[in-house]
């Protein structure tokens, strides 16, 4: 899929409906790619006036642009689409992003201009993303067309800029990638792409995913609400060898009706979806915010191996909440074998050596580390679910270095401090440590990385 490069990575573009009316959406695509992201690439305007928007020249007609612009971004009316579709085509201008809305989704006035367009993009052999999308962001390119933002909004996407990550996403809601922007500007991992791909008339969610293959993507994850070719997307997935996180709405005929009139997406039999994951590898969400809050467990820690999980507090009620949600998510909480409780013994000051283990207030930053490498080392153990509370700063020290330790035994950790939401994200973003939010976030954390482990390893028994 080469030939996607160029819309993350234009040298020139070209957005066509956007003008100095007040209100204008196409006018906020140049305000936030000439003001706030420096894009270094030349930018075109076209509108009626053939005015300039924001320093950006402007041009009547698309025929009337110097040289040749490598994206084209249309917000004009639905009506005149097509006819600056074809006006793309016939200046050779191959990529296009079609933001405008009332196509397929709204009718069958709609249907047959999508079919119009869908005409010349074979006539011209163009590529189109969308329509009715919200467009693309490439935050190692600083590049983005989304549009609509008013300036906190426009400045929130260039601190995210500035801190490109490994993290891509195509979604068909645009309202649900600014959800996932917002929430970064309080994580530890970052944006890599992301892609809003609307009613799909080319471009769908499996050329996206081989896309994502070589371009420094680590996790992918999708809000979906309906699958153009099943067979494609579940290829697309199986050849990635990442993993993949859904969200997919239509599980209810109810939700289905609202997916068809949003973006004209008739849901796929939700139970053969359903089976299409498990066989291939897909982790399918529970809920939106997993859609920001479970990639940190695949960048920042080693996959899951095994379902035998440690627990570690020093609050004995939290023991007995996280037991409960390991048993309810498949995990176990195995008895630890006699050399390992000997070993956490001789640590001192605490008061259960058994699985949970119950520390109680430890005064020392070396017995929090201490404990982290029995239980890392112990053969019976896979993975660590460390609920220590922050009441004192060393705390935050000796979760740092776990993550260290993690990476060296390759378990991972999924870490819940008994704090404040507040505190887990200011400590979070400052000392750059993947907590999780709630105990049931944690969890979950954990069930994914061990549904992909088991995934991984069904691979690799039968290569």
């Amino acid at each position: 899929m080469k030939s996607l490069e160029q819309f993350f990575n234009p040298s020139s573009v070209v957005v066509i409906g956007a003008s100095n009316s007040p209100f204008n959406l196409g006018s906020t695509i140049c305000k936030l790619l000439k003001e706030y992201l420096n894009f270094s690439g030349q930018i075109y305007a076209v509108n009626r006036k053939g005015e300039n928007v924001f320093g950006c020249d402007g041009f009547h007609a698309v025929e009337e642009i110097p040289g040749q612009a490598e994206l084209a971004v249309i917000i004009t009316p639905a009506g005149v689409v097509p006819g600056f579709v074809r006006d793309c085509g016939r200046k050779g201008i191959k990529n296009i992003i079609i933001e405008s809305a009332g196509f397929s989704e709204a009718g069958d006035t709609g249907t047959k201009m999508q079919e119009e367009m869908d005409g010349y993009r074979r006539e011209y052999g163009l590529r189109i993303m969308g329509p009715n999308c919200l467009g693309v962001l490439n935050a190692h390119a600083k590049f983005c067309c989304f549009y609509g933002f008013g300036p906190a909004t426009m400045g929130m996407m260039s601190l995210l800029l500035d801190k490109p990550g490994t993290i891509s996403y195509i979604i068909q809601s645009g309202g649900i990638g600014v959800v996932i922007l917002e929430s970064f500007l309080k994580e530890v991992v970052n944006i890599n792409k992301m892609v809003s791909i609307g009613n799909k008339t080319d471009i769908d969610e499996a050329d996206l995913i081989e896309y994502f293959k070589d371009d420094g993507t680590e996790v992918i994850g999708l809000y979906l609400e309906n699958i153009n070719d099943g067979r494609k997307f579940i290829n697309s997935v199986k050849k990635l060898g990442k993993p993949v996180l859904v969200y997919k709405v239509g599980k209810t005929a109810e939700g289905a009706r609202a997916a068809m009139s949003h973006t004209a997406g008739m849901a796929s039999n939700d139970v053969i979806f359903d089976s299409a994951c498990r066989q291939s590898g897909i982790i399918r969400l529970k809920s939106i915010s997993e859609l920001h809050s479970m990639p940190k467990i695949f960048t920042s820690m080693p996959i899951l191996k095994g379902g035998n999980i440690a627990i570690f507090t020093n609050s004995g009620a939290f023991g007995g909440i996280t037991s409960d949600l390991l048993v309810e998510a498949g995990l176990s909480i195995p008895r630890l074998s006699t050399d390992t409780q000997v070993k956490l013994s001789s640590v001192g000051q605490i008061f259960n050596v058994s699985n949970p283990i119950d520390l109680g207030p430890a005064i020392s930053p070396q017995i929090y580390i201490d404990i982290f490498d029995i239980l890392l080392s112990a053969p019976e153990i896979d993975g660590l679910l460390p609920v220590p509370s922050i009441w004192q700063p060393f705390v935050i020290d000796a979760l740092d270095e776990l993550v260290k330790m993690c990476e060296k035994y390759g378990k991972p950790a999924a870490i819940y401090t008994p704090n404040s939401v507040e505190k887990i994200i200011t400590t979070r973003k400052e000392r750059q440590i993947p907590l999780f939010e709630s105990p049931e976030e944690a969890v979950r954390a954990l069930q994914i990385s061990y549904e992909y482990g088991r995934h991984i390893d069904k691979i690799n028994k039968n290569v």
